[in-house]
């Protein structure tokens, strides 16, 4: 069974609005962390929602002053704020990160799928031809991206925001209320893909029966209700989006069972026609 768990709390999706192209611009740092700072200070929620990678600086590079600014602002409203960052807590290994401030325990997650080419290489094909792997080696060393995945490895070791690991569309459920997600759509550009992200979240809220909160670094930020409705959305050009969102408990049949009813009667299927084809 599903249902209410608590009553409605208030939540803030923010969004710097900073174009892709000037988003890693060293000129644009400073300009970029008071935006955050500023939206965040004006904002009275419980829950203050920032992008993924909204300060483009691994963490421990990032002022300090910063930081604890956002905390304040936390601990001014009585709750937790989310802010996304890159983290190196080791030579050579990189994180694309979540972390938050705020009343609650201090908290961290990790991105665990990541994006092919853009945060990590895969590795040559053994069956292709020495030549091609060597080029391969070489485009990789070019572009200083990791053919080696750590967050994969790291995945099984923390505890991460919520407790358990349950199931690979939904790790923390059904202990978590609430789904967020943060995220940076402007990679895509005008193409398909945003409306794409849109239609993912919408299908995340519908199965787990959860609301679902997504802040995005450019775009519109969305809240999308436990029925895939969307209750509230943000056009491109605000930088905040306030909304009213209410947790829920319990576990539906998908978070329970996952995909594995549909592949059992999907292979069900294929070996009743396979038998009967072969009967006749």
């Amino acid at each position: 069974m599903v249902g209410a768990s608590s009553n409605a709390v208030s939540a803030s999706l923010l969004q710097g609005n900073v174009p892709q192209s000037l988003k890693f611009d060293p000129g644009r740092y400073e300009r970029t962390l008071e935006t955050y700072a500023r939206l965040a200070e004006e904002s009275r929620a419980r829950l203050i929602v920032l992008p993924e990678t909204a300060v483009p600086r691994f963490l421990d590079l990032v002022e300090r002053p910063f930081i604890e600014r956002l905390q304040a602002v936390a601990a001014r409203n009585g709750g937790d704020l989310l802010l996304g960052a890159p983290l190196r807590p080791a030579p050579g290994v990189y994180y694309n990160s979540v972390i938050s401030l705020g009343v609650s325990p201090p908290g961290r997650y990790d991105k665990v799928h990541l994006v092919p080419f853009g945060e990590f290489v895969p590795p040559a094909s053994a069956g292709s031809c020495a030549c091609c792997r060597s080029r391969f080696r070489t485009f990789r060393a070019a572009v200083r991206i990791s053919a080696r995945c750590p967050q994969r490895r790291a995945y099984r070791r923390q505890r991460l925001l919520r407790r358990r690991l349950r199931h690979r569309n939904h790790p923390q459920l059904p202990e978590a209320t609430l789904l967020v997600n943060v995220s940076n759509v402007a990679w895509f550009g005008d193409s398909l893909a945003p409306a794409q992200h849109l239609q993912i979240a919408r299908m995340r809220a519908l199965e787990a029966a959860r609301s679902y909160l997504t802040a995005t670094n450019t775009a519109s930020r969305r809240q999308s209700a436990p029925t895939a409705r969307i209750r509230a959305a943000a056009a491109v050009h605000r930088r905040s989006l306030e909304v009213e969102v209410r947790g829920r408990t319990g576990a539906t049949p998908y978070v329970r069972f996952g995909d594995w009813p549909v592949l059992v009667l999907s292979a069900g299927l294929l070996l009743f026609f396979a038998l009967r084809g072969r009967s006749r």
